[in-house]
Protein backbone atom coordinates (compact mmCIF):
# COMPACT_ATOMS: atom_id res chain seq x y z
CA UNK A 1 0.00 0.00 0.00
CA UNK A 2 1.37 3.14 -1.06
CA UNK A 3 2.15 5.13 1.92
CA UNK A 4 0.51 8.55 2.62
CA UNK A 5 2.14 12.29 2.10
CA UNK A 6 1.20 14.41 5.22
CA UNK A 7 2.05 18.23 5.70
CA UNK A 8 3.84 19.26 8.30
CA UNK A 9 6.56 21.81 9.26
CA UNK A 10 10.34 21.03 11.19
CA UNK A 11 9.51 21.50 15.02
CA UNK A 12 12.38 24.18 15.34
CA UNK A 13 9.94 26.77 13.65
CA UNK A 14 7.58 25.96 16.63
CA UNK A 15 10.47 26.72 18.81
CA UNK A 16 11.54 29.88 17.10
CA UNK A 17 8.16 31.09 17.39
CA UNK A 18 7.90 30.63 21.05
CA UNK A 19 7.21 26.92 21.78
CA UNK A 20 3.79 26.28 24.28
CA UNK A 21 2.33 23.33 25.89
CA UNK A 22 -1.54 23.12 25.50
CA UNK A 23 -3.62 26.11 24.18
CA UNK A 24 -3.02 28.94 22.72
CA UNK A 25 -5.59 31.78 21.74
CA UNK A 26 -3.42 34.98 21.31
CA UNK A 27 -0.72 35.94 18.29
CA UNK A 28 -2.97 33.15 16.60
CA UNK A 29 -2.15 34.87 13.02
CA UNK A 30 1.57 35.50 14.01
CA UNK A 31 2.01 32.04 14.50
CA UNK A 32 -0.03 30.90 11.42
CA UNK A 33 1.79 33.16 9.01
CA UNK A 34 5.08 30.91 9.65
CA UNK A 35 3.76 27.61 10.03
CA UNK A 36 1.56 27.59 6.68
CA UNK A 37 4.32 29.58 4.52
CA UNK A 38 5.01 27.12 1.75
CA UNK A 39 9.06 28.07 2.69
CA UNK A 40 8.42 25.85 6.40
CA UNK A 41 6.09 23.34 5.44
CA UNK A 42 6.40 20.20 3.52
CA UNK A 43 5.07 16.59 2.74
CA UNK A 44 6.57 13.30 4.83
CA UNK A 45 5.36 9.96 4.14
CA UNK A 46 2.96 9.37 7.48
CA UNK A 47 4.83 6.22 8.51
CA UNK A 48 7.97 8.29 8.82
CA UNK A 49 6.64 11.10 9.67
CA UNK A 50 4.77 9.59 13.05
CA UNK A 51 7.95 8.32 14.79
CA UNK A 52 9.82 11.87 14.05
CA UNK A 53 9.42 14.50 16.77
CA UNK A 54 11.37 17.42 14.82
CA UNK A 55 8.63 16.95 12.35
CA UNK A 56 5.21 18.65 12.91
CA UNK A 57 2.45 17.16 11.10
CA UNK A 58 -0.05 19.93 11.11
CA UNK A 59 -3.79 19.22 11.85
CA UNK A 60 -6.98 20.91 11.76
CA UNK A 61 -9.28 20.16 14.84
CA UNK A 62 -12.84 21.35 14.01
CA UNK A 63 -15.09 21.68 17.02
CA UNK A 64 -18.73 21.25 15.48
CA UNK A 65 -21.67 23.27 17.72
CA UNK A 66 -25.75 23.31 17.31
CA UNK A 67 -27.90 24.93 19.96
CA UNK A 68 -25.18 25.21 23.05
CA UNK A 69 -24.05 21.68 22.14
CA UNK A 70 -20.74 20.14 20.91
CA UNK A 71 -20.43 17.00 18.36
CA UNK A 72 -18.79 14.23 20.44
CA UNK A 73 -17.45 10.53 18.79
CA UNK A 74 -15.45 7.74 19.91
CA UNK A 75 -12.90 7.10 17.82
CA UNK A 76 -13.82 3.50 16.34
CA UNK A 77 -10.77 0.29 15.52
CA UNK A 78 -10.72 1.67 11.81
CA UNK A 79 -9.09 4.76 12.94
CA UNK A 80 -6.19 5.70 11.21
CA UNK A 81 -4.60 6.61 14.46
CA UNK A 82 -4.47 3.59 16.71
CA UNK A 83 -3.21 5.27 19.79
CA UNK A 84 -6.34 7.13 20.03
CA UNK A 85 -8.75 4.04 19.30
CA UNK A 86 -11.52 3.85 21.82
CA UNK A 87 -11.41 7.64 23.02
CA UNK A 88 -14.03 10.31 22.62
CA UNK A 89 -13.60 13.36 20.74
CA UNK A 90 -14.83 16.90 20.05
CA UNK A 91 -12.39 17.69 16.83
CA UNK A 92 -13.47 16.97 13.22
CA UNK A 93 -10.62 16.70 11.06
CA UNK A 94 -7.44 15.08 9.93
CA UNK A 95 -3.98 15.61 7.92
CA UNK A 96 -3.26 17.22 5.00
CA UNK A 97 -2.28 15.19 2.11
CA UNK A 98 -0.49 15.89 -0.54
CA UNK A 99 -3.73 15.32 -2.69
CA UNK A 100 -5.06 18.36 -1.37
CA UNK A 101 -2.06 20.77 -3.26
CA UNK A 102 -3.75 19.95 -6.35
CA UNK A 103 -7.42 21.44 -5.77
CA UNK A 104 -6.42 24.78 -3.77
CA UNK A 105 -3.80 27.48 -3.78
CA UNK A 106 -0.87 27.74 -1.45
CA UNK A 107 -0.86 29.09 2.46
CA UNK A 108 -4.09 29.95 4.09
CA UNK A 109 -6.36 29.02 0.65
CA UNK A 110 -4.30 25.77 0.37
CA UNK A 111 -5.08 24.73 4.05
CA UNK A 112 -9.06 26.36 4.23
CA UNK A 113 -9.39 23.78 1.39
CA UNK A 114 -8.56 20.86 3.19
CA UNK A 115 -10.22 22.33 6.17
CA UNK A 116 -13.32 21.62 3.68
CA UNK A 117 -12.49 18.36 2.56
CA UNK A 118 -12.02 16.57 6.17
CA UNK A 119 -15.14 18.14 7.51
CA UNK A 120 -17.02 16.72 4.03
CA UNK A 121 -15.57 13.20 4.49
CA UNK A 122 -15.71 12.66 8.16
CA UNK A 123 -19.63 14.21 8.27
CA UNK A 124 -22.03 13.93 5.63
CA UNK A 125 -22.55 17.83 5.06
CA UNK A 126 -23.55 19.68 1.99
CA UNK A 127 -22.20 23.14 0.96
CA UNK A 128 -19.27 25.55 2.49
CA UNK A 129 -19.27 25.06 6.17
CA UNK A 130 -17.66 28.39 7.47
CA UNK A 131 -15.34 27.91 10.55
CA UNK A 132 -13.64 30.37 12.57
CA UNK A 133 -10.13 29.51 14.02
CA UNK A 134 -10.12 30.32 17.81
CA UNK A 135 -6.66 28.31 19.19
CA UNK A 136 -3.56 26.31 18.17
CA UNK A 137 -2.58 23.00 20.29
CA UNK A 138 0.50 21.76 21.32
CA UNK A 139 0.77 19.03 23.69
CA UNK A 140 4.33 17.27 23.82
CA UNK A 141 3.67 15.45 26.94
CA UNK A 142 2.16 12.22 24.83
CA UNK A 143 3.67 10.65 21.72
CA UNK A 144 0.56 11.42 19.45
CA UNK A 145 1.17 14.60 20.87
CA UNK A 146 4.60 15.26 20.06
CA UNK A 147 4.24 14.48 16.40
CA UNK A 148 1.34 16.66 16.00
CA UNK A 149 0.55 20.51 16.22
CA UNK A 150 -3.56 21.39 15.85
CA UNK A 151 -5.60 24.59 14.55
CA UNK A 152 -8.69 24.59 16.83
CA UNK A 153 -11.47 25.31 14.54
CA UNK A 154 -15.47 26.39 15.68
CA UNK A 155 -18.30 26.29 12.85
CA UNK A 156 -22.06 26.09 13.83
CA UNK A 157 -24.84 24.49 12.60
CA UNK A 158 -28.62 24.38 12.24
CA UNK A 159 -29.64 20.90 12.17
CA UNK A 160 -28.25 18.17 14.71
CA UNK A 161 -29.64 15.56 11.79
CA UNK A 162 -25.87 14.97 10.99
CA UNK A 163 -24.32 11.42 10.16
CA UNK A 164 -20.76 10.21 10.11
CA UNK A 165 -19.17 10.15 6.31
CA UNK A 166 -16.59 7.41 7.54
CA UNK A 167 -16.50 4.06 9.52
CA UNK A 168 -13.82 5.38 12.15
CA UNK A 169 -16.75 7.77 13.65
CA UNK A 170 -18.56 5.76 16.33
CA UNK A 171 -21.72 7.31 18.54
CA UNK A 172 -21.92 10.48 16.83
CA UNK A 173 -23.99 12.76 19.27
CA UNK A 174 -24.25 16.22 20.61
CA UNK A 175 -23.71 16.39 23.82
CA UNK A 176 -24.27 19.96 26.42
CA UNK A 177 -21.12 21.48 27.96
CA UNK A 178 -22.05 19.91 31.23
CA UNK A 179 -22.61 16.33 29.56
CA UNK A 180 -18.78 16.76 28.07
CA UNK A 181 -17.41 17.95 31.76
CA UNK A 182 -18.54 14.59 32.46
CA UNK A 183 -16.76 12.62 30.19
CA UNK A 184 -13.69 14.36 30.35
CA UNK A 185 -11.67 11.25 31.54
CA UNK A 186 -12.92 9.49 28.16
CA UNK A 187 -11.60 11.94 26.49
CA UNK A 188 -8.41 12.01 24.04
CA UNK A 189 -6.01 14.55 25.15
CA UNK A 190 -6.50 17.21 22.60
CA UNK A 191 -10.21 17.20 23.36
CA UNK A 192 -9.66 17.69 27.09
CA UNK A 193 -7.64 20.65 26.69
CA UNK A 194 -10.67 22.37 23.94
CA UNK A 195 -13.23 21.51 26.76
CA UNK A 196 -10.97 23.26 29.27
CA UNK A 197 -10.75 26.12 26.75
CA UNK A 198 -14.32 26.28 25.37
CA UNK A 199 -15.80 28.75 27.28
CA UNK A 200 -13.16 31.16 25.77
CA UNK A 201 -13.26 29.42 21.94
CA UNK A 202 -17.10 30.82 22.58
CA UNK A 203 -16.03 34.27 23.86
CA UNK A 204 -13.18 34.84 20.98
CA UNK A 205 -16.10 33.27 18.37
CA UNK A 206 -18.89 35.66 19.54
CA UNK A 207 -16.14 38.42 18.72
CA UNK A 208 -15.32 37.80 15.80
Amino acid sequence: MKDELVLGFPSKVLDDLGAFQGIRSNHIEHYLGTILDPRNTRFLPRSQAEGDPHFKQIIPYVIVMCDNAFLHYVRGKSSGEKRLVAKGSIGIGGHINSSDETLFSVGQDFYEGAVQRELHEELRLTGNIPTRIVGLLNDDSTPVGQVHFGIVHLCELTDKAVCKGEACITGLKFLTFEELTDKREELEGWSQHCLDHLQEFLHLWRLQ
